[in-house]
């Protein structure tokens, strides 16, 4: 079976190895080299779901809970699993509260386990939840290195628009580019900011509770740091607003009082795109699997949803055999 995967973010790549795996002859196509352009190259890359049942709902937990052992399968040695530290400062205790009581899969930490866990942040904060089951991943690595698996099992990328005619299926994973064409989809806006320091160290996603916006850090290699997240409902596509940057920014400081001297390398803002319930979707329109609205959970979901919309893809060429052989008989 020929396949056209439309889209190379996160989406399109976890389809495009999960059609591979399944014997399937696999093009990707996508107009813009590079990833830069896609909401996946500004991902923080945190398998969490316990974490995110915080603002999420039940499915999200359920159809990501094994997103590292997918993604281990996928590309071994690429995920950490090192678990979330949830904190907040000693004011905002209630909130950590609050959190605990809408998550589960956490052992309450005491200053003196926070410092064993991280030992950057001794001494900083009372109390902490820790995840011990979460795991993260570097997106931007993920995304290349994913990519040239791919090449290397026989999957072909063009950036040129490909005749669709000669596909006997199409699965769609342009995210925001569909907007205009998929009822009920939306933009929410995520900005985020790249530090680097060499005078702290992290082991794990931190994410602190903060009075405006909760924000988490993820640390990266060589000293850099991932902070975000805004979740803003506008479809805006420019440049990190200067409210955000300094949430952002206060945000880190609060965390650690040494991010006041780390050098801001890197801001991006980009457009995420989301259904009503902020859950993903695919979905089937005659010979095409659109498969869409990943919000703010594409590493954590992708794997489990490209494996739902590679069954609808073998699903219809099951039936369509089954049909031909029923008219030979």
């Amino acid at each position: 079976m020929r396949v056209l995967v439309k889209g190379a973010g996160v989406a399109g790549l976890a389809v495009a190895h999960e059609l591979r795996a399944r014997g399937a002859d696999v093009a990707v196509a996508d107009p813009r080299p590079g990833f830069r352009h896609a909401a996946s190259w500004l991902a923080g890359g945190m398998l969490a779901p316990w974490c995110e049942r915080e603002s999420a709902g039940e499915a999200v937990l359920a159809r990501g809970i094994d997103a590292a052992e997918r993604w281990d399968a996928i590309l071994p040695g690429e995920v950490r699993r090192n678990g979330t530290l949830v904190v907040a400062p000693a004011r905002e205790y209630g909130e950590l509260k609050r959190f605990a009581g809408r998550t589960s899969g956490y052992e309450w930490l005491d200053e003196e386990r926070i410092a064993l866990l991280e030992p950057a942040l001794a001494g900083r904060f009372r109390h902490a939840l820790f995840f011990p089951r979460e795991a993260h991943l570097d997106p931007r690595r993920v995304l290349a290195s994913l990519r040239t698996k791919l090449a290397a099992e026989g999957v072909a990328f063009t950036g040129e628009p490909a005749d669709e005619r000669s596909f006997d299926e199409v699965v769609d994973c342009t995210g925001i580019a569909r907007m205009r064409q998929t009822g009920g989809l939306r933009g929410v806006r995520g900005e985020m900011l790249y530090l680097e320091t060499a005078e702290i160290e992290l082991a794990r996603p931190v994410r602190l509770l903060h009075p405006r916006i909760p924000v988490y850090v993820v640390p990266r290699r060589d000293g850099r740091f991932m902070v975000g997240a805004t979740m803003i409902e506008t479809e805006f596509e420019g440049p990190i607003a200067v409210r955000s940057l300094m949430e952002l920014l206060n945000a880190a400081y609060a965390l650690h009082p040494a991010f006041a001297d780390a050098v801001v390398i890197e801001t991006g803002a980009g457009i995420r795109p989301a259904f009503p319930d902020n859950f993903p979707r695919a979905t089937r329109d005659g010979n095409v699997v659109s498969l869409n609205g990943f919000y703010r959970h594409g590493f954590l979901l992708a794997p489990a949803l490209a494996a739902e919309a590679a069954d609808l893809v073998f699903s219809s060429n099951s039936t369509a055999l089954n049909s031909i052989g029923r008219d030979a008989r």
